[in-house]
């Protein structure tokens, strides 16, 4: 495994995190029992991973703990998030969910808690309201460093992010980011580079990439709207140049170098319900970066675009 600092918060992390969703990305709600979970879990450790992404909404926070008990804790750095909602949400509604969720970790502290899914409209509230009292639980020692992350496929320009990294109290952000959704090359990793913000990189791999048939009808669309130049579709694959030109060994393999070797990537999460698959992504994370030729093609043909592939967990959907 490789390890690198997550920002300036003084924590080592591994370059691949286990991102511990619920549904489909941990077996959940799919026939997994409590303790095969764990055991996924377990094997991303075992392998290096050090780094735990889990969250109130995902439901795995008890998966997470149980799986952590396995390890001496200082080995582990653990991430976790919680969503809140409006202006009716207090001080105290960031004390009790805290709380809450250390309970439900069997933790007395977690490393990074997120502010989790935050709306641009929304986040003057978070930064005003909320923040402080999460800073008070940093000061007692329930939270280690304070993050934020957005909500990607409703805030494609990303534009809360634009204005988080600029400003306290944000020690790590995380923020959507692949192969066909650069933005952040240009508006996000300059600044958080700059400032020492940890980041913390999801969607990087999604259906988009995972289902040809799916893919090729996104690229057919934006075609259609000129997002796209027609030769993307000469053979059929808008990314298929990728492995018949032997740059990677599979598309999925591709969108994982690809993030893990941007300049500003600190984690690239990954999440599955298969041990199997927590070997084959780690594997792919590790490898080498693609080679210059092939990220210039598709920084020219894919950087412009906007929101592509942020597709929401779930049984995929027509184009």
């Amino acid at each position: 495994m490789d390890y690198r600092p997550l920002g300036k918060t003084g924590l080592t992390v591994s370059v691949a995190g286990l991102g511990c969703g619920g549904n489909s990305r941990l077996g959940l709600g799919r026939g997994a029992s409590f303790d095969e979970c764990v055991a996924v879990v377990r094997t991303a450790v075992d392998l290096g991973v050090n780094f735990l992404d889990t969250a109130e909404a995902y439901g795995t926070e008890e998966i997470v703990g149980a799986a952590a008990r396995s390890y001496d804790r200082d080995r582990l750095v653990i991430s976790t998030k919680a969503i809140f909602r409006g202006a009716d949400d207090t001080a105290e509604t960031v004390a009790h969910k805290v709380d809450a969720a250390l309970k439900r970790l069997g933790l007395d502290y977690v490393d990074v808690f997120h502010f989790h899914a935050v709306n641009p409209t929304a986040y003057e509230h978070h930064r005003d309201v909320l923040a402080p009292a999460l800073m008070k639980l940093k000061e007692q020692g329930k939270v280690r460093h304070i993050g934020i992350t957005e909500t990607g496929p409703r805030d494609p320009e990303q534009k809360m992010l634009a204005r988080a990294i600029q400003e306290a109290p944000w020690e790590v952000i995380m923020l959507a980011y692949s192969l066909m959704n650069q933005g952040a090359r240009l508006n996000i990793f300059p600044t958080t580079r700059r400032r020492g913000v940890g980041t913390l990189l999801m969607f990087v791999v999604r259906n988009i990439f995972s289902n040809a048939a799916y893919r090729r009808d996104v690229a057919a669309k934006l075609v259609e709207q000129g997002l796209l130049d027609p030769s993307v579709l000469s053979d059929g694959d808008p990314l298929g140049f990728l492995v018949s030109e032997g740059a990677a060994e599979s598309i999925t393999d591709a969108a994982y170098r690809y993030a893990r070797h941007e300049q500003g990537a600190d984690v690239i999460l990954f999440g599955t319900g298969n041990k199997e698959h927590v070997r084959a992504n780690v594997e792919s994370i590790l490898r080498p970066p693609l080679a210059p030729p092939i990220i210039e093609r598709l920084h020219a043909s894919f950087r412009h675009l906007t929101g592509v592939g942020l597709d929401l967990p779930g049984p995929v959907k027509s184009a």
